[in-house]
């Protein structure tokens, strides 16, 4: 019962400060919490003082990735704003429609369902947010309904990562595994609905915009699903990306032609000019920051391409002793590792030109100065290192926490929970599964991880109580994608990304009653399916 509770504590704690009346903020929120886990899992789970303390420092050394992100997107959008790209395309998506609905659905769900497909890492939200709010939307409704959009297309995430390399410890043959992605989709495109309402919900300020324009919101988050729903019974690579893409084509024209849209346009969300006619080569120009992610993500995720294993190679090229601290080696790809870290089995990885952040924010952003001629390189790199301030601190708390609350897998904390969590709920599991993927995002940041973690668990669970296995880890894999919205490594990304200040606990509290209606929605389905 002490492991129980103790394991529970630090949850505990974390949840309380960032959504009490006066919430602290994520920058010391959580590293308080991962000092109160480090005591927990020291102290009451009894764990070797030298792995406890090789996990900080992994943990530690983990930050690096979302840093490098956040710190990449903001530095592209510095760019795009500092040569007026931004402004092009702002005034090229007010022709297409000045539709404050059609706006949130193109950027917000279409695009940013594209860009899931192609990099995951968080990346949507990164990018889909200052276009938002360079449109004239407040930056904090957006911020949280950026997070509830970027859940849907997570299942399958970077050409099915989740999917193919987050159920790979369960073993099941590709027809089984088929079977889960196709569940997977379909309950997922049930919700996807109820969810894209919720987020332009949580956005707009008259409702009644939701009522006038319901044909289009249901038209566009169709647009999505369905291909994403046939694809998900013949691939689990392809169905984020390419319903991303036809998603986006064809919401665009939805709003080009006012398919399902209201014909009055006085109730924009702000005042803005009526936008001048953009040529195409101009628009080409502007926009260069964006489909040039596009183009750079994709082909350095597809394996085919040839290009993904390049950036990837481990072999090392150079390595050198740490001493106690450990083993370090970089290889010709820049993938760095530090290897039995205090002569423990934990190790450490950064792919660094692989994760999305020099490749293709800094690359791309510096290209864009370039291109269009602008010598304002020393005031973006300015911009970029102040606002990163505070999202170092929090990030360097939020994954030492992780660590701490995962240590050791099998006899960890957030193992403890899940198990007990299935304990009390027995034969009614199916309606509960999707919470447990979604305590795994809301840790460690990723579907994917969520997925290694507890896909054996719920097999095992599913197993013990005779429910049908692939339905249970379609649940997982719903719930992983679900938990992205509240995932704190993710909000304090968008919020810094939007120089949000101390405004995480207000995101959680409002994303956390989307994410019950999801969990409702798929638990439902779970409980006929299972």
């Amino acid at each position: 019962m002490l492991l129980l509770i103790s394991a529970y504590l630090p949850v505990a704690i974390l949840i309380y400060l960032m959504t009490k009346k006066h919430s602290v903020a994520a920058s010391k929120a959580l590293p308080l919490s991962a000092l109160i886990a480090y005591l927990v899992v020291l102290f009451v789970f009894d764990f070797e003082l030298r792995l406890v303390n090789a996990s900080v420092i992994s943990g530690l050394l983990l930050a690096l990735t979302p840093i490098m992100i956040i710190a990449g997107a903001i530095f592209l959008f510095r760019c795009m704003e500092v040569t007026g790209a931004l402004g092009i395309i702002r005034s090229w998506l007010n022709r297409i429609s000045s539709n404050s609905i059609a706006q949130l659905m193109v950027v917000g769900w279409a695009f940013a369902f594209l860009i899931e497909g192609a990099s995951g890492f968080g990346t949507p939200a990164a990018i889909a947010a200052p276009i938002l709010v360079g449109l004239g939307f407040p930056a904090l409704r957006v911020a949280i309904a950026c997070l509830v959009f970027n859940t849907i297309p997570v299942t399958f995430g970077a050409v099915g990562t989740p999917i193919w390399f987050g159920l790979a410890l369960t073993e099941l043959t590709p027809v089984l595994l088929q079977d889960v992605a196709w569940k997977s989709a379909l309950i997922n495109s049930v919700a996807a609905p109820f969810i894209v309402m919720a987020a332009l919900a949580l956005v707009v300020e008259k409702k009644i915009q939701l009522k006038q324009n319901w044909l289009f919101i249901v038209l566009s988050t169709f647009s999505c699903t369905l291909p994403y729903l046939m694809l998900s019974q013949v691939s689990v690579e392809f169905p984020s990306l390419v319903g991303g893409f036809i998603g986006l084509i064809i919401t665009l024209l939805l709003a080009k032609y006012n398919i399902g849209l209201h014909q009055r346009q006085n109730d924009r969300h702000c005042s803005v000019q009526i936008p001048v006619q953009v040529s195409m080569p101009i628009l080409l120009k502007a926009s260069f920051p964006l489909w040039g992610t596009i183009l750079l993500l994709v082909v350095t995720r597809i394996p085919e391409l040839g290009i993904k294993n390049l950036l990837q190679l481990t072999s090392p090229a150079w390595g050198i002793s740490a001493g106690p601290l450990g083993d370090v080696s970089i290889s010709a790809s820049l993938v760095v590792k530090l290897e039995r870290i205090l002569q423990t089995p934990i190790s450490w990885q950064h792919n660094t030109l692989y994760v999305p952040s020099i490749l293709p924010f800094v690359v791309l952003g510096c290209l864009t100065l370039w291109l269009f001629k602008s010598s304002s390189f020393a005031n973006v790199v300015s911009h970029t290192k102040n606002s990163m301030k505070k999202p170092v601190i929090a990030l360097f708390g939020a994954l030492v926490f992780v660590n701490m609350m995962m240590l050791t897998e099998e006899y960890s904390a957030v193992s403890l929970i899940g198990r007990h969590l299935a304990g009390i709920s027995g034969q009614y599991w199916g309606f509960f599964a999707p919470f447990l993927g979604a305590l795994g995002s809301f840790f460690s940041g990723s579907a994917t991880i969520s997925n290694l973690t507890f896909a054996g668990v719920q097999q095992t669970i599913a197993s013990d109580l005779q429910l049908n296995v692939t339905t249970i880890l379609a649940l997982q894999s719903v719930g992983a994608a679900m938990g992205n919205m509240i995932c704190i490594n993710n909000i304090v990304a968008v919020t810094s990304i939007l120089a949000l200040q101390n405004s995480e606990g207000y995101i959680l509290k409002r994303s956390i009653l989307v994410l019950l209606l999801y969990g409702l929605i798929a638990g439902t389905m779970g409980m006929v399916l299972a």
